[in-house]
């Protein structure tokens, strides 16, 4: 993980462009450089998508598992979650511009790799539960478990998955999945 001495502001976040290609978070004005996923991280992010935009057509609820966007969490903070389920008319609101949410995030996902577990279990889950996403995922395959944190009163309850127990979910209640079945994708 990389960052830069710069600090920028949001504004100047959306506009950043180092011709690179790469893709940034924002964390207190820094750029932090976020790593290709691995081959495992991408096959179970395309899973997740799969599996969530399955019951989105079946609920017929108006939303979209998207990945690729951000979600501002604060004034100069921005994440970059592996996989984020939002309203479609959010996303109307950025058809154009840079696709950065500033509300209404239904659920997050964040798959752990190595230099991520920090940031993923504690940071994140700080900012989401701020950000009031109602729903957050932590996805660890080195632990083989998924923790699944829900929105509270302003705070995460979480509660670990593993296995073959069937995941719960508020966001997709229907959803009939375990942790095998996402970490064998």
């Amino acid at each position: 993980m990389a960052t830069t001495a710069t600090k920028l502001t949001f504004e100047q976040y959306l506009a950043y462009d180092d011709g690179t290609g790469d893709r940034y978070e924002l964390e207190d004005g820094a750029l932090i450089l976020m790593t290709p996923p691995t081959g495992r991280h991408a096959l179970i992010i395309r899973f997740l998508s799969n599996t969530f935009e399955a019951e989105i057509r079946r609920s017929e609820v108006p939303w979209a598992s998207l990945q690729m966007i951000g979600v501002r969490t604060a004034p100069r903070r921005s994440r970059l979650p592996d996989l984020c389920v939002v309203p479609l008319e959010v996303m109307q609101e950025c058809l154009d511009t840079s696709a950065i949410i500033e509300s209404d995030a239904l659920l997050v996902v964040e798959i752990v790799s190595p230099e991520s577990v920090k940031r993923d279990y504690r940071f994140k889950r700080a900012e989401y539960a701020s950000f009031g996403i109602p729903e957050y995922w932590i996805v660890d395959p080195v632990t083989q478990k998924v923790t699944v944190l829900r929105l509270m009163e302003g705070l995460y309850e979480e509660v670990q998955y593993q296995g073959t127990e069937p995941i719960r979910s508020e966001t997709f209640p229907n959803l009939t999945l375990t942790v095998k079945q996402i970490l064998q994708s």
